[in-house]
Parts: structure tokens; C-alpha cells; sequence
């Protein structure tokens, strides 16, 4: 399946570049043995499930999204960018599938780490938490509620899975077993910075970063890179400022900027009278839910950029 719609692309088909990878979004090319070419698709997964339907113009979204924060946070960590134009390494007709959606960065060793900061108590925080008094191990104070705003952010990373699989929370002191101690004291004080300065500029522009997570690869001399995607709605939990303090005050999930929308469908979706099992293949979303998400996903980059 390629180009859905005219404003859609659920799969990148370019043959000038050898495909390295497909992703859950992301469609990464070879460009020479240094360089790579990532194209990220509309294409939306939830549960670790890719849906059938893309959302228009979310891959531009993101892209311009994990611009945006490359340059804002430069100076905590250098990044993967190489600063030359996608369009300049395919055929002229290959240009619309490239443009405005993809980057040409370095080709890293990457660590196979994701490192998660969590600022909030959300999501499966919460659900732990509630259970245990700490997220992933890391103990937390007693009478903290659904949202509530952590005392400091907390390092709880995961391994990264083969394609299709979960990613499987680890202690910090599995990071130190498989990097060494020095990389992963890197990787989690540098993670903590980059999300502390970020949901201080997002604070800035009315928006809350609740949670998020950072990939790093390392280049041949050892530097650590950040790399990757980076705080988009896809690897983040943004929540708009206004209705926050009403939903942590009724223990409720703040209104949020990412893919909860779908996820919330797809809880309440059935198939053949069944609810729906989080295995492929997802249901059909309706254009109601494929229209909302997209507005979704624009109302957060247009904040950003106020």
C-alpha cells in the first residue's frame, strides 16, 4: 500500500535509495554508508499495532515538530542532522514523497536504549504506582494522584524491542550492565536536561510535557548524538495548560495532544461483535477519529510555534 490519498502517505516507495528499514512511522534509505534518509509516513500505530488509515499530514507534522526542538535544545547535546536538504539525494520525481516529511542525517551506532523521562504520573506510571508507590521501580511519595506533577522528573528507561514488540521497562542499573557506567550516566543526565529545559519552553507556549522519550546513537569517536525523533506527540505526552488542574482535580487524564484520541477509540472498538484484541489487523478508524487526531497533532505544532 503507497500513496493513500493525495494528501496522505501511509508508505514511502522510493527506488533511487536501498530501504534499510521500515518503522512503525518512520521509512529509513541508505545514502551512501554515512548517511540516512528518514521519511516519516502518516502512518499511525497505537497498542504497537500500525493502523490501515494514514493521518494527512501528520508526518510533515512531526518532522517539522522534531525540527523545531533539534534546534532549541542544540546546545544540550549535538544531534543527527547533517543540515543538507532531504530533496538533494532522490530522483525529481520522488520529491513529494520527501518533502517537508524527512531528514537527512547521520548514520550513528545506535544504543539501544530508549530513555524515558517521566514529569507527571500518567498513563502506566500511574496504573504501577497506584499498585506499588513507584514507576519502574523508582519509589515515589505517598498521596500523589492521576496527572499530579512529580517532585523531580524521573529516569526510567526501556529496552528497545525487535519490530512488533513492546519495549520492556529496565532498572538504570540494567543500562549500566549493557553501555558501561560512564555512557549510561551520560544518557540519563542528558535525557533528564534535555526534558527539563523542553517542558520549561513547551510551559512558555501553554503546554504541558507530561512525558517523553529520547533515542541517542554514538558516532565512530564515541560522541553520544541525539538522534532520532524528539518530542513529538508520538514520542511524548503533551497536555494543554488549560484544563489541567480541573482534571487532576477530579483524578482525571488531562485532555491530551497525542495519539490517546485513537487509543480511546480503539478500547471501545469491536470486531465481528468482539472487542478489538490489540493485535493486528486494527479496525477500520472512522473519518471522524482520522480528522480529529490530524487536528490534534496541527493544534500542537501550531502552539509551539506562537
Amino acid at each position: 500500500m503507497t500513496q493513500s490519498s493525495p494528501s496522505a502517505l501511509h508508505t514511502s516507495a522510493l527506488t533511487s535509495l536501498p530501504l534499510l528499514a521500515r518503522g512503525k512511522v518512520r521509512d529509513n534509505y541508505a545514502v551512501g554508508d554515512d548517511r540516512i534518509l528518514m521519511v516519516a509516513s502518516d502512518r499511525l500505530s497505537a497498542f504497537d499495532v500500525i493502523m490501515g488509515e494514514p493521518i494527512p499530514g501528520k508526518g510533515e507534522l512531526l518532522t517539522q515538530m522534531a525540527l523545531f526542538w533539534f534546534e532549541q535544545l542544540g546546545h544540550v547535546c549535538p544531534n543527527h542532522l547533517t543540515g543538507q536538504a532531504p530533496e538533494s539525494v532522490v530522483t525529481p520525481e520522488e520529491v513529494p514523497q520527501v518533502q517537508g516529511r524527512s531528514m537527512l542525517v547521520q548514520r550513528l551506532q545506535p544504543v539501544l536504549i530508549e530513555a524515558v523521562v517521566r514529569g507527571y504520573l500518567a498513563g502506566s506510571g500511574w496504573k504501577e504506582y497506584q499498585e506499588s508507590q513507584s514507576v519502574c521501580g523508582v519509589p515515589l511519595p505517598a498521596g500523589l494522584s492521576n496527572a499530579a506533577k512529580l517532585p523531580a522528573p524521573i529516569y526510567t528507561p526501556a529496552a528497545k524491542a525487535e519490530m512488533g514488540d513492546h519495549d520492556e521497562n529496565i532498572t538504570y542499573e540494567r543500562t549500566v550492565e549493557m553501555v558501561g557506567e560512564k555512557l549510561a550516566a551520560q544518557i540519563r543526565d542528558t535525557a533528564i536536561r534535555l526534558y527539563q529545559e523542553a517542558a520549561e519552553i513547551a510551559l512558555t507556549k501553554g503546554m504541558i510535557i507530561a512525558d517523553t522519550k529520547f533515542e541517542f546513537g554514538l558516532t565512530p569517536d564515541g560522541t553520544l548524538v541525539l538522534m532520532d525523533e524528539v518530542l513529538t506527540p508520538d514520542s511524548s505526552r503533551y497536555w494543554p495548560v488549560e484544563g489541567y488542574e480541573a482534571a487532576l482535580a477530579a483524578g482525571q487524564n488531562p485532555p491530551s495532544y497525542d495519539k490517546q484520541f485513537v487509543r480511546d477509540w480503539l478500547e471501545q472498538a469491536q470486531v465481528d461483535g468482539q472487542p478489538w484484541n490489540k493485535t493486528a489487523p486494527a479496525p477500520r478508524l472512522p473519518q471522524e477519529v482520522i480528522e480529529k487526531t490530524a487536528a490534534k497533532y496541527r493544534e500542537a505544532l501550531e502552539r509551539l510555534r506562537a
